[in-house]
């Protein structure tokens, strides 16, 4: 295209009927942009086919920054993932700025438009709780990796994750070979496309087993409704059921860790009366005092994997990657084997 018919964001703001900053605020994926305003400046974009990341980049070169942005750095696994991340990005000359999303949808988009403000020149989002259509947006502009969060179809985006499903079926597989039955989960409540969220499939991995076993008229589901706030009074309302199961398995370990510590206050003796499994294997399970079987994940490994991914996106590569990494079950003392009646 010659310079006389070059599109430009005035272009596309005077096709649309709008201002400049109107489309800009669109091609930020700035929070607050009525969804009318967002699909009259897309027509216009797809009609007169504006590419407003590849100029834009062209233009200010790299500024050698990645933003991580996560939803909280309470569960114990998330540090490890951060190191992965940094390890694997300082290696290829890159250095990482942290924003915390707080597992809150309006606040995530907010950081993530700040860090494409900042004109940094990717974005590792672990967990996030947008949309796959917003993570979209995002990856139009900016090369962008998610870890823990499922999204195959996505082109715009690449994504790292752990097997979830398999994993999974390791830990219900292992309390069934211990000779239980009455094998319940805990885990997250079921938000919106929560297909896209491991708490998904690694509840389809239990559910899987526990039907592969003939044991369906076990399964058991407990949903936590909030993913950041919620502290041990869950726990301890969960145990004064009359009909507890033999077994548990939870969705991370970090809940696991919390009903192991609730069941020990209210004088339940571990594991005789709850055998319990996590997943993560963060450094916390491994304890010797809780000493929590829980499937490993490898935090390193997928913050490795994360940050080389996005580095090859930046430099250049435009095939989706969509990665799974093996999970393995780590025993510890947390399961007792039932006797046989």
């Amino acid at each position: 295209m010659s310079k006389k018919t070059r599109v430009t964001i005035k272009t596309v703001a005077a096709d649309a009927g709008v201002s400049v900053s109107a489309v800009s605020k669109v091609l930020r994926n700035a929070y607050g942009v009525s969804e009318s305003l967002r699909e009259n400046v897309q027509a216009s974009i797809a009609k007169l086919g504006y590419r407003p990341n590849t100029a834009a980049r062209a233009m200010r070169g790299k500024t050698y920054t990645i933003g991580v942005l996560v939803s909280d750095l309470a569960n114990p696994f998330v540090p490890d993932l951060i190191y992965g991340i940094r390890e694997a990005a300082e290696g290829a000359g890159y250095r990482i700025m942290i924003g915390v999303g707080r597992a809150d949808r309006a606040n995530e988009l907010d950081l993530a438009n700040s860090m494409l403000d900042q004109q940094m020149d990717g974005l590792v989002l672990i967990g996030p709780h947008m949309s796959a259509d917003e993570i979209m947006r995002f990856g139009v502009q900016m090369p962008t990796t998610c870890v823990a969060y499922h999204a195959d179809e996505a082109t715009s985006f690449d994504t790292i994750n752990a097997d979830d499903v398999r994993g999974a079926r390791l830990a219900v597989d292992h309390l069934i070979a211990a000779g239980h039955q009455r094998i319940s989960m805990v885990t997250l409540d079921q938000f919106k496309s929560p297909e896209n969220h491991v708490y998904y499939h690694r509840e389809q991995g239990y559910r899987a087993s526990m039907s592969a076993a003939g044991l369906d008229q076990y399964i058991d589901v407990h949903h936590l409704s909030d993913p950041i706030r919620r502290t041990n009074d869950w726990a301890h309302k969960y145990l004064q059921s009359s009909d507890l199961p033999t077994a548990v398995f939870c969705w991370s370990d970090l809940d696991a860790i919390q009903l192991m510590s609730a069941a020990r206050q209210i004088g339940k003796d571990l594991p005789q009366e709850l055998s319990i499994v996590g997943f993560d294997n963060s450094s916390v399970g491994e304890l010797l005092q809780l000493g929590l079987t829980s499937v490993s994940q490898s935090a390193l490994d997928l913050g490795n994997v994360a940050a080389e991914t996005l580095v090859s996106r930046i430099n250049g590569r435009t095939s989706a990657v969509h990665t799974l990494l093996k999970t393995e079950l780590v025993a510890r003392t947390s399961v007792m084997t039932m006797t046989p009646s």
